[in-house]
């Protein structure tokens, strides 16, 4: 039996299972973004294994522009119907259908270390995980782990959503960020929840925060404020702000302003858009306040992503 921490292995030097053929891929190779690939395999053989991450601390003191954080992840066990018609079907196979296929889905997930500057700016380093986000821990290392269900559960909305174009874009960055926030909790430990926010432990309350994040992401070319914000969710503000913290590990500010900017590389390296189009689609009043906004959290210029 093949263990998914190997599979792992392999697909990061680039091979698989010779007995796994290729169903789906997708990737993104964006200058100054998140670098991904998604792959789903044919398990033409059944699987017995864990679902299992691995994160992949890369540390060099004399090559600071080469570190780089790296997640994996290998879900085994699902099921995969080429007929999208009948995807959620549980009819046997017919003449006309060869039924679903189990399959081996293989995530990686690159961030480079000028990528991940941006959530430690001028941030003061509490822990190991602001140590590992800020390359300050002093050595290279792997730690495997197992998948709780909210990592699993944001894997699985990657392979099963409906949004396709720049809603997709928006859609997989938000799906990145919550990985590498739940993953780096395995540093300390895997529990579940364990929020310092009261209001949070009521699943009714966690369920705000996340219709919150959702608006914020619904409005990338129109600014909400927060006030406006609390009021969609029916959540005082301070509760909002507070729980957004907790749950995603950056301010409301901080992240939108991120996700705006993630989507700005998105439409100016893969769909060709020029500096002005862009500024004017994320609800920017100028080019050069566009401008000044992209360059400070992404640290390029507008114009170095147009192809």
């Amino acid at each position: 039996m093949v263990l998914a921490a190997d599979i792992l292995k392999m697909a990061h030097r680039g091979g698989i299972e010779p007995s796994m053929d290729l169903l789906y891929q997708k990737e993104q190779n964006i200058p100054g973004s998140i670098q991904y690939n998604i792959r789903r395999y044919y398990a033409q053989h059944p699987w017995v294994a864990d679902d299992t991450g691995m994160l992949v601390y890369h540390y060099n003191a004399k090559k600071p522009a080469e570190n780089f954080l790296e997640l994996r992840y290998c879900i085994t066990g699902n099921r995969y119907c080429a007929e999208k018609s009948c995807g959620q079907c549980a009819e046997l196979p017919t003449n006309n259908c060869s039924g679903k296929h189990q399959t081996v889905d293989v995530f990686t997930f690159h961030f480079t270390a000028m990528f991940l500057n941006q959530f430690v700016h001028n941030v003061k380093l509490a822990n190991q995980k602001d140590e590992v986000l800020a390359f300050k821990h002093p050595n290279a290392f792997t730690k495997t782990f197992p998948l709780c269900s909210r990592k699993r559960n944001t894997l699985d909305a990657l392979l099963n959503h409906s949004y396709s174009g720049a809603l997709e874009n928006i859609f997989v960055n938000a799906k990145m960020h919550e990985l590498l926030l739940y993953s780096l909790e395995c540093l300390v430990s895997e529990k579940e929840e364990g929020f310092s926010c009261k209001f949070l432990a009521d699943e009714s309350g966690r369920e705000r925060i996340y219709q919150a994040r959702d608006i914020l992401l619904q409005h990338i070319g129109d600014p909400i404020t927060i006030k406006e914000l609390s009021k969609k969710v029916a959540m005082n503000e301070c509760y909002v702000k507070k729980g957004f913290k907790e749950i995603f590990g950056t301010t409301i500010f901080d992240f939108y302003q991120q996700q705006r900017m993630e989507h700005a590389k998105y439409l100016l390296y893969e769909k060709g858009l020029s500096v002005t189009d862009v500024s004017a689609l994320l609800g920017y009043s100028s080019i050069s306040h566009f401008s000044a906004a992209f360059k400070k959290h992404t640290g390029l210029k507008p114009c170095e992503l147009l192809r």
